[in-house]
Formats: C-alpha cells, structure tokens, sequence
C-alpha cells in the first residue's frame, strides 16, 4: 500500500465536523459536532474556521491563560474576592478584575458584589461541551494512530515476504 494512495488519506483524515443542536439546559440550544467523511485534510480545517463554536471560544480562551486556570483551581477550594485573588497571584487589581472579567464572560466564574466587595466563585456552567469536544479529537487522532499502526505493520509484512529488492 502506498503512502501517498487514497486508502490511506481515507483513514488517517476521516472526518470533518457537521453542527446538529442539541440542548445544553432548559430554554437553550447549543450546537454539537457529529462527523462526516472526508477525505482531505484541508476541508476539515476550512469547515473548522468557518464554524467556530462561541462557547467552545470563550471557554478555550479562557483557560489558556495560566493565571486564569489558577483563579479556577483557588475558587474550586473557596469563594473570594478580587482583592484576595490579585494578592495571591501578586498582580494589580485592575489586571486581576480583567482576568476574573474572562472567565465571567465564558460562564465559568461568577461575581456579585455586596458593599465595595466583589466576590467571585465557580460559575454554575461546568466544562462537559469542551470534555465531550476533547473526547471526540482525541478518539478521532486514536483511531487515525491506529490506522497508520495498521499501515506500519502491512509494510513490515510485505518487507518480511518478499523481502527487500537490492539493486
């Protein structure tokens, strides 16, 4: 089997992503992927930018930011303010309500203020959507790996019986 054969492209490029909706919670709607078949790799990442998933954006954006992960990490163990959040990541509270203003925005950390106090704690959204995107990448490149795996091991055969041509 050829490298470069289609049979080939078929299996270690399969899928490209269709959007159904689905219900995320009562009276919302969110748009999930199901795959389809591809052959060209390039297709999936032009239907890719043309699709993009807001929800999947704000949340990815909001957790690239190693700062950001932490204020998650330190509201999972407790409530706290923006002032207490800026004194343990040593930053100006100015930086720290940007960042807390992030995750807020992605539905992951919410705010209310009583008095000159504004409280932060964990927003009530978790992160199955972006669980269940994970999931479906890393099985897709799962299966791509196993596929090549295949590929691999079909070249060894043919090496082993008719064994390589000296020239």
């Amino acid at each position: 089997m050829e490298f470069g054969s289609s049979s080939v492209a078929d299996k270690l490029f399969p899928i490209a992503t269709n959007f159904e909706t689905v219900s995320k919670a009562p009276g919302s709607a969110v748009r999930a992927q199901a795959p389809l078949p591809v052959s060209d790799p390039r297709y999936i990442l032009n239907h890719m930018v043309q699709y993009s998933e807001p929800v999947l954006d704000a949340s990815f954006a909001a957790l690239s930011d190693a700062t950001r992960r932490g204020v998650l990490e330190q509201l999972g163990r407790a409530h706290a303010s923006i002032t207490d959040l800026a004194e343990k990541f040593h930053m100006t509270l100015t930086g720290m309500k940007k960042h807390v203003g992030v995750l807020e925005r992605a539905g992951l950390v919410t705010t209310k203020k009583v008095g000159r106090v504004r409280t932060c704690k964990l927003g009530l959204r978790g992160l199955e959507i972006e669980a269940a995107w994970i999931e479906r990448y890393h099985q897709l490149w799962a299966e791509r790996f196993d596929d090549l795996d295949k590929v691999v091991e079909e070249l060894k055969h043919k090496e082993k019986t008719h064994g390589k041509k000296k020239h």
